[in-house]
């Protein structure tokens, strides 16, 4: 099990502020090195991604197969009851009716159920010149509205440029843009779409997206961990 479970509470409240949410070296040095190597493994893989034949940016990534490796597994199944305090939060500020399951198995499940049964947690290798266009990643009607990415790799060391993007877009407003600061290991948790916000008139919806800026020089990876499953 993960060591160090996120408090719900101070996640809510840092995505309520800057819309993202960094964990710290929620990974070792030895543990990032461990999932960068698994990216050669085409057993692990069920799809491959070159993004610029989509118009996706430049670079490409891989979506894990079922079953997902260990740690990979670990992460999902462990960040999810946190990540579900906070997105139930939402559905209730926002007033839908629906609420998210406590256990991430059973919210699989639920995805099965509409349709949607294949893994999306993925792993993503960019080179010099490559980038991330601005996106949400919804691969059905069955959405959890939190998503986390792991930075594997180690900002000047391994690679240049390549920051973590996020941009919101407010109602009657000039959209806000956030460059997220990482190091390798560290977790950011944003929203998949949107997230609610409260304003003098009461709460409303910030539209949100996220990318990669361009890659300067090496390679940079990263290991997203989404928690719906793709139709």
């Amino acid at each position: 099990m993960l060591s160090r479970i996120p408090d719900p509470d101070a996640i809510a409240a840092s995505l309520s502020k800057d819309s993202y949410c960094v964990l710290p070296k929620l990974l070792s040095a030895a543990q990032c090195t461990g999932l960068r190597t698994l990216y050669d493994r085409e057993d692990l893989f069920r799809k491959r991604i070159v993004m610029q034949r989509h118009g996706y940016g430049r670079g490409e990534y891989q979506y894990f197969t079922y079953p997902l490796p260990g740690l990979v597994l670990e992460l999902r199944t462990g960040l999810y009851p946190s990540l579900a305090l906070v997105a139930n939060q939402w559905n209730a500020c926002l007033k839908r009716e629906g609420r998210f399951p406590e256990h991430h198995d059973a919210f699989r499940q639920a995805c099965a159920e509409a349709g949607q049964t294949r893994p999306t947690p993925l792993l993503l290798k960019y080179r010099a010149g490559d980038y991330n266009c601005l996106h949400q990643d919804l691969y059905g009607a069955m959405v959890f509205p939190l998503q986390v990415a792991v930075l594997l790799s180690e900002p000047g060391r391994d690679f240049r440029g390549g920051e973590f993007i996020l941009t919101e877009q407010r109602p009657r407003m000039q959209s806000r843009g956030s460059v997220v600061p990482l190091t390798q290991g560290d977790a950011v948790i944003f929203p998949v779409r949107e997230r609610p916000a409260a304003g003098a008139r009461g709460i409303y919806r910030v539209n949100l997206r996220h990318g990669v800026g361009t890659v300067q020089s090496s390679e940079r990876f990263t290991l997203g961990i989404i928690f719906h499953d793709a139709a």
